[in-house]
């Protein structure tokens, strides 16, 4: 066996030039390592580092032990990180993108050597054993017991595995900014919960507060008309007042157990947490911004356009694979063993090595047929591209505009919380000077109330439009889109 080392040894070299010229040369964008590595989500690059052999990566834990963690004050980015640590749908997206690097690997596999082991233990019925049905040759079976090994190196197949494995690469770099996509949409359902606890809990507040003041107003009213200085009916009006601010603090009561239920889940947690929530700062009231340099920064940094790019190019690079699969494949083929037993006709040992091409020639148009298929999906994904741009450009500026909405209704919010404290002080002071009666007060208590309650929404609701208008525009949680200093 060994005075056949020389010719197998010269074959795999020739192989091996070859395919080093095809990987340095036109081809090397597409081997080994991808160029999309850098935007891997953290949870994924462990794996997709150059070719680890035994790395499966941190994988992503759903759950979490409940409060793990959160002892103490939640702020907003505690929140980010154990929303990105705990919720299921993160996870999810990360398991996909390791598998679509995966499938990369599957692509990339058919540049690199294929090497088998063989074995065979035959008996022949007689010394003259032929196969007689079953093909166009009639081999002869020997007697023999052998091992031997197989070596096969694609020498060129003019383009169709490498154009396959860079289209599984942009799909890999799909499924990862897809998987970012995923996260930036659990960050702005933490945000929208994250206020809309804060804002439950500052209604509950103001509910709070009304019932105390106007159980003040019943308990001194009572006492008046014990007295006789005030008639049953100011009683009365105090105690309907007074029972519809406790409906009010009932309904702010259950709205802020929901938010907080909500909440519990966006953060990763089967069962409701009970979250004592940092208060965020009151939005700032900055000029408007111009919308068009938001659009454009969200047609750079949205990821799902990323994701819909990497997936019109890989549609474009697989319809060129299938149509070089129309072209000739040629690899370099050995094959080398021992027999320690075998029939007296056959040798020791054997070896052999040669070049296979493989050419195509008809297959009843199936060929042709699956390029002009894969050619029209990469112009459908062409034109999804085209239509999720334009929706984009859309949804920026109507965050844009609801944002300035909410900027606007907070600064008249604020004013008309002013002027019926003012008028609620002034009504209070003719009631109790006996110049009013109690309708009055109790309009201006109702006024009052709402005004407060009404401030609240608007200054929670500019936070989460701000956070909608970070997402629309690709921008990074907690950050002010360029529209607030």
């Amino acid at each position: 066996m060994k005075r056949h080392y020389p010719i197998i040894f010269a074959i795999v070299a020739s192989a091996g030039l070859f395919r080093a010229d095809r990987v340095n040369g036109a081809g090397a964008e597409l081997v080994p390592k991808p160029d999309f590595m850098e935007d891997i989500p953290v949870a994924a690059q462990a794996v997709t580092q150059a070719e680890a052999p035994a790395a499966t990566g941190p994988t992503p834990t759903p759950g979490g032990a409940p409060n793990a963690g959160l002892d103490g004050l939640l702020t907003l980015e505690q929140a980010h990180a154990v929303a990105l640590k705990n919720h299921p749908d993160i996870a999810a997206a990360d398991y996909r993108a390791l598998a679509a690097m995966e499938v990369f690997k599957q692509a990339r596999s058919g540049l690199l050597p294929q090497a088998n082991l063989y074995g065979s233990l035959v008996q022949a019925e007689s010394a003259n054993t032929r196969i007689m049905a079953g093909g166009l040759n009639n081999p002869s079976v020997f007697n023999r017991a052998a091992v031997g090994a197989g070596l096969s190196q694609l020498i060129t197949d003019f383009g169709r595995t490498t154009n396959l494995a860079a289209s599984t690469r942009l799909q890999a770099s799909a499924a990862n900014r897809s998987a970012q996509t995923t996260r930036e949409q659990v960050l702005l359902d933490v945000d929208r919960n994250y206020f809309a606890v804060l804002q439950a809990q500052a209604i509950e507040d103001v509910a709070q507060q009304t019932v105390d003041t106007r159980q003040l107003l019943l308990d001194r009213v009572t006492v008046l008309a014990q007295n006789k200085l005030k008639s049953d009916l100011d009683v009365s009006f105090a105690s309907v007042a007074l029972q519809d601010a406790k409906l009010l603090l009932q309904k702010a009561q259950n709205d802020l157990e929901s938010s907080m239920a909500s909440l519990s889940t966006v953060l990763g947690f089967r069962d409701q947490q009970h979250f004592t929530l940092k208060e965020e700062s009151p939005a700032p009231l900055a000029a408007e911004s111009d919308v068009a340099a938001l659009t454009d920064r969200a047609l750079k940094d949205r990821p799902e356009l990323a994701s819909l790019r990497d997936q019109r190019d890989a549609a474009a690079r697989l319809a060129r694979s299938l149509r070089d699969s129309r072209l000739p494949t040629i690899a370099a083929v050995i094959a080398a063993g021992d027999a320690p037993s075998h029939d007296a006709r056959l040798p020791d040992s054997y070896s052999a090595g040669g070049i296979l091409v493989s050419v195509p020639l008809f297959a009843g148009g199936f060929y042709l047929a699956r390029q002009h298929e894969a050619e029209l999906r990469a112009r459908a994904a062409g034109e999804s591209l085209r239509t999720a741009e334009d929706e984009i450009t859309r949804d920026v500026r109507i965050a844009w505009l609801n944002l300035n909405n909410a900027r606007e209704q907070l600064r008249t919010s604020q004013v008309l919380s002013h002027y019926a404290a003012n008028a609620y002080q002034l009504a209070d002071a003719r009631y109790r000077a006996g110049s009013s009666s109690i309708v009055e007060l109790s309009q201006a208590q109702l006024e009052l109330t709402s005004a407060q309650i009404g401030e609240t929404t608007a200054r929670y609701d500019v936070l989460i439009r701000r956070s909608a208008l970070n997402y629309e525009t690709g921008a990074a949680p907690g950050t002010s889109a360029a529209l607030s200093n």
